[in-house]
């Protein structure tokens, strides 16, 4: 049997090009209990820090992701590297991608997708429906929003943030300047922001895993997750609502609609783009032609999961859609263990239930 250690977010993110990602609260060592404790559950072997983890303490459940917390984890006989935490081009993990079975994205794949900017760009430029945005360190004018196709309202956000973290909607010209000046003078995020369109439509998020975890070739698109009773027009952060209050998976015969059937290509298409390893979550909205539109990706979605002690409401937006997809936390889980790789002597990217 193989042994499973579990990672949380030890690190502070670095400083990448003036910018940053404004660590979670926790570095999710929540979701990492949550994972550790449901697969112990379910008789996977699970390497805890402590001899008898106790479901109510989380971090008896998660090892840091420093190199002597992986080290620690290694020593002790871990075989699999959950890396349930913010990676990036230097990160410890990267001395164990040979030697070691790995849950998370690459390193340096994961650092670039979380530059929204250039990432949604990317997409843009392969032909695929995404906000149209600007990027800016100072006020905008009304002739500088027009040479983008932007108006009002607009969206403000960090171009390397964490879900709604810091996200808000405005209306005009007075409430985008108040908006940007208080994302830079906050000191989270850097000194530049992203201004995107804003998309009145329904809001879908999408989980998409490799191919590993399904069986009819290419990635695997999770029934997509209705987003509803948002503040202010933005979902709101779920550190303070939790997403099983405001979200539902699509029914069956919702997912036979052309736009939704074309969003969930579409997300296939950016899983495969963005060479992801590990599970995406993209969000989406409809536009004014009822096209589903994306508008942001994330290459660490949460991963919470209820089962703990006084954590019934914690399902993640992920969680909710492995359920429609007829998974439970677990099921989701397994199919993500069935995606962990490593790199060969080659570095070429070998895939755990491809090749044992």
């Amino acid at each position: 049997m193989t042994t499973i250690a579990i990672l949380y977010q030890a690190l502070p993110p670095p400083l990448i090009d003036g910018l940053r990602k404004d660590p979670k609260p926790g570095g999710y060592a929540d979701s990492g209990a949550d994972i550790g404790c449901a697969l112990r559950g379910a008789g996977f072997d699970i390497l805890t820090p402590v001899a008898e983890p106790d479901p109510g303490r989380m971090f008896d459940w998660v090892f840091p992701d420093t190199l002597e917390g992986i080290g620690a984890a290694v020593n002790a006989g871990a075989d699999i590297l959950w890396a349930n935490t913010v990676l990036f081009e230097g990160h410890p993990i990267e001395a164990f991608l040979h030697s070691h079975w790995i849950v998370g994205q690459l390193p340096a794949r994961q650092q670039a997708v979380d530059d929204k900017f250039a990432t949604n760009a990317l997409l843009r430029a392969q032909g695929l429906p995404v906000a149209a945005s600007l990027m800016t360190g100072a006020g905008l004018t009304p002739e500088q929003l027009a040479a983008e196709g932007l108006q009002f309202p607009l969206v403000v956000k960090p171009v390397r943030g964490r879900g709604s973290q810091g996200v808000s909607r405005v209306l005009d010209a007075g409430a985008l300047d108040a908006a940007l000046a208080a994302l830079f003078d906050s000191g989270a995020f850097g000194k530049l922001a992203i201004v995107e369109q804003y998309l009145e439509g329904e809001e879908l998020t999408l989980t998409v895993l490799h191919e590993a975890a399904g069986e009819n070739g290419g990635p695997l698109v999770l029934p997509p997750v209705r987003r509803f009773n948002h503040a202010d027009g933005v979902a709101p952060y779920n550190g303070i609502v939790a997403v099983t209050a405001n979200s539902a998976a699509l029914a069956p015969v919702e997912m036979e609609n052309d736009a939704v059937c074309a969003v969930m290509q579409d997300c296939a298409a950016v899983f495969e783009a963005l060479g992801a390893l590990a599970p995406l979550r993209i969000d989406c909205r409809a536009d004014a032609q009822d096209r589903y539109v994306i508008f942001d990706v994330n290459m660490k979605p949460n991963m919470t999961g209820a089962g703990r002690p006084g954590r019934e409401d914690q399902d993640s937006l992920c969680t909710i859609a492995a359920r429609a997809a007829g998974w439970d936390y677990v099921g989701l889980l397994s199919a993500m263990l069935a995606c962990a790789w490593r790199l060969d002597d080659q570095d070429q990217i070998l895939v755990r239930s491809h090749h044992g």
